[in-house]
């Protein structure tokens, strides 16, 4: 199975402190480095699907994923959609949704202990560098915003309310709700990867 490079994420958060690189090159990284959480989110969920799967359990549907507590951030729905919205906009968006993920991934890596027994270790430390990656990503894209002005500062709020019990079933859909989340983030990295190499729309 995939695994990420080790300190690839620190790299990534070393090299958008150092004003030496260029701003393209930060883009390019951080696309690099939201694929890797696309990546991790989607190995998590089918590891877990399948976990349920043959415990006999019920699986969260992603066609309900309009339940996620994102929902309610107004998106680009495909790559058409995102080259139409402007490069502090595309940034923005990113940096809300991965601002909105900070609480929830926590719950996730505290609550691995509902799981079924056989596959707490190795979900838990899956999760555990979801988040890790999770939060390079979201410090590097501070530092970056900061270096392309105002509007791709702005972040909108996405709050999420934690109840007191958490099950198998809403960790199922806090993962399906974050891979959803993680490919949005990808997408927009990649359209700004695009517009940073001066690739023409249609070869993003």
């Amino acid at each position: 199975s995939w695994r990420p490079p080790k300190n690839a994420a620190k790299t990534f958060v070393r090299s958008c402190k150092s004003p030496a690189v260029p701003i393209n090159d930060l883009i390019y990284r951080a696309s690099q480095q939201s694929d890797k959480l696309h990546a991790l989110s989607t190995m998590l969920t089918q590891e877990l699907v399948c976990t349920c799967v043959c415990q006999g359990s019920e699986v969260f549907p992603i066609d309900r994923v309009h339940a996620c507590h994102t929902s309610s951030l107004q998106t680009p729905t495909d790559k058409e959609q995102a080259l139409q919205v402007s490069e502090s906009d595309l940034l923005s968006l990113a940096r809300s949704l991965l601002q909105a993920w900070s609480d929830p991934l926590v719950v996730l890596s505290s609550s691995t202990n509902v799981l079924p027994y056989s596959a707490q270790s190795t979900l838990s430390k899956t999760i555990q560098k979801m988040q890790e990656h999770s939060k390079d990503l979201k410090d590097g894209l501070d530092i970056l915003s900061s270096k392309m002005g105002p509007a791709a500062q702005t972040i909108t709020s996405l709050p999420f309310i934690e109840t007191n019990e958490i099950g198998q079933d809403k960790i199922t859909k806090l993962l399906s709700c974050f891979r959803r989340d993680s490919h949005k983030i990808d997408s927009f990295l990649k359209v700004l990867r695009c517009r940073a190499a001066n690739m023409q729309p249609q070869m993003c």
